[in-house]
């Protein structure tokens, strides 16, 4: 049973430092190990915003497989560290809904995906990209002390009005 909650957020713009991974699903063994360096970095990034919470952007622009940005929130004055990159979200509406230790992650996203044929929402799409996923974008919040073969987090992923 996944334990799921709903609700619409906005949130503001904001600003984050990390490292991207840009591969297959064939690749995706490799993502676990990106994720857990950054989070060992996050040291490196004097200006973050919640160093207890790190992000994981995740963007379905590639037919075989999705581009992910493992990052920090940081503030203004942050200097992008040597060989981690800087991406900006812009202010958007999200569908949130916290993913629960001891539930099924693909379940998680099917009744996501589910939520959006009895509301007045669709994913959103940043216009003249492609994205081969029913759920384009997915960002994640993790705790700093997660387990991971048991995560628990936050989903979010942005949406707008039909």
């Amino acid at each position: 049973m996944v334990d799921l909650e709903y609700e619409i957020l906005e949130l503001p713009a904001y600003r984050a430092i990390g490292v991207k991974w840009d591969g297959a699903y064939s690749e995706v063994s490799t993502l676990g190990p990106v994720i857990q360096r950054m989070s060992e970095r996050v040291h490196e990034l004097e200006s973050a915003v919640n160093p207890e919470v790190q992000l994981g952007l995740s963007y379905h622009t590639r037919e075989d497989g999705f581009v992910h940005y493992s990052v920090y929130e940081v503030s203004e004055e942050q200097v992008v560290p040597e060989d981690m990159i800087e991406i900006r979200v812009p202010a958007m509406t999200y569908l949130f809904m916290h993913h629960s230790k001891g539930s099924d992650i693909n379940e998680a996203y099917t009744k996501v995906y589910n939520w959006f044929k009895d509301h007045d929402y669709i994913p959103y799409r940043e216009e003249g990209k492609d994205y081969f996923d029913h759920l384009p974008i997915k960002h994640e919040r993790y705790p700093k002390n997660r387990d991971v073969n048991d995560p628990e987090f936050d989903i979010l992923i942005p949406i707008k009005k039909k």
